[in-house]
C-alpha cells in the first residue's frame, strides 16, 4: 500500500480545486486522513456524500489542528482572516499552502500570521473549469497541467519538495516563479482574458432584446467560449482583479493601446497591418499547441 505523503490534510474551502485534489489523494492514498472546512451545510453535506473527507467542520481552527498540510482553497480576499484564525492551532512543522491565482497578495496576507516553524508554500494550479462546488471536481483535472510554486525567500526546501511531490502525483508539471513575476504572467494569460470575456458577454446582455436573442441563438464558437469563461465564479474573479490590480491595469493599458491601433487600421482600411498582426498571433497558438496546453482535461481551463 502507498505510504501517505501526509498523515493529516486539511482543505479550507472545497470547491472545484479542493474537491479535485481530495479525489486525487483518496485515489492514490496520499493522505492518511482528510478534513474539510467550509461555511455552508450544503457544501459539507456534499463532501460527506461524495466521501471526499473523513471529517467536516465549519471551524477553520479546529480543522487545522494537528494537520501536516493545510491547503487554503478559498477566494484570495479571505486569506488573511483564515491565516489569523488557524495560526494558534498549527503544529510546528506544518505546511500551509494555497491554490489562488494571485501570489504577492497571498504572501502578504498569510505570512505575518504564521508562527515560527510553520512553512508557507504558495502554489497555483493552472487548471479549472467554469463550474464550482465539490460536485464539480474530478481526479484528472490536473493531469498535464502546470502547477506553479511561488515560495517567498527563505522558504523551507523540504516543505517546497513535499508540496511539489503532491502535485506531481496529481499529474501536474511543476515550475517555480517569484510571486510578483507570477502575477504579471497570469495577468495576461488568465486575468485579462477573463476580464475581456466578462466585458463582451456583459455588452451582449445590454443589447436590445431582439438582437440579444439572436446573439444567443446564433452564437459562434468565439462567443460560446467567452460565455463559458464568463460563467466562472464571480466572487473568485472579483478578488483576483482587485488583488492583482497593478499587473492587470498594466496589461489592460497595453491592450487599450493595441486596440486603438487596430481601430485605426480598420477605419482606414489598412489590411497590411491587420494581416501582419493575424500572422504573428497564429504563432502564439502554434506555441500553445506545441507546449501541449491546448488539450484540456475537461472543459477548458480558466
Amino acid at each position: 500500500m502507498t505510504q501517505p505523503l501526509f498523515d493529516r490534510v486539511t482543505l479550507i474551502g472545497i470547491g472545484l480545486i479542493g474537491s479535485s485534489i481530495a479525489r486525487v489523494m483518496r485515489r492514490d492514498g496520499l493522505a492518511g486522513s482528510i478534513v474539510a472546512c467550509a461555511r455552508s451545510d450544503a457544501t459539507l453535506n456534499a463532501v460527506q456524500r461524495l466521501n471526499l473527507a473523513d471529517k467536516v467542520t465549519k471551524d477553520a481552527a479546529e480543522a487545522a489542528r494537528d494537520a501536516d498540510l493545510v491547503m487554503i482553497c478559498t477566494p484570495v480576499s479571505t486569506y488573511g482572516v483564515i491565516a489569523e484564525t488557524i495560526a494558534h492551532a498549527l503544529k510546528p512543522g506544518a505546511i500551509v499552502t494555497d491554490v489562488g491565482s494571485v501570489k504577492e497578495s497571498a504572501v502578504a496576507a498569510v505570512m505575518p500570521h504564521l508562527p515560527d516553524g510553520v512553512h508557507f508554500v504558495p502554489g497555483h494550479p493552472i487548471a479549472g473549469t467554469e463550474n464550482s462546488g465539490p460536485e464539480a471536481g474530478f481526479d484528472t483535472l490536473f493531469e498535464d497541467r502546470w502547477f506553479l510554486i511561488t515560495p517567498p525567500p527563505g522558504t523551507d526546501q523540504a516543505a517546497i519538495d513535499k508540496v511539489s511531490e503532491l502535485w506531481s502525483r496529481a499529474g501536474s508539471q511543476i515550475d517555480y516563479l517569484e510571486p510578483a513575476h507570477h502575477d504579471q504572467v497570469l495577468a495576461i494569460t488568465s486575468h485579462l482574458p477573463h476580464l475581456i470575456a466578462y466585458t463582451i458577454v456583459g455588452t451582449a446582455t445590454d443589447l436590445e432584446d431582439h438582437i440579444k436573442s439572436e446573439v444567443i441563438k446564433y452564437s459562434a464558437s468565439g462567443f460560446r467560449d467567452f460565455t463559458r469563461i464568463a460563467a466562472s465564479d464571480p466572487v473568485m474573479w472579483r478578488d483576483i482583479f482587485i488583488e492583482n490590480r497593478d499587473a492587470v491595469l498594466e496589461m489592460l493599458g497595453r491592450l487599450s493601446e493595441d486596440l486603438a491601433g487596430l481601430q485605426r487600421a480598420i477605419r482606414v482600411g489598412d489590411g497590411n497591418t491587420l494581416e501582419e498582426l493575424f500572422r504573428r498571433t497564429r504563432e502564439i497558438r502554434r506555441g500553445v499547441v506545441e507546449a501541449g496546453q491546448h488539450i484540456p482535461p475537461a472543459p477548458e481551463e480558466d
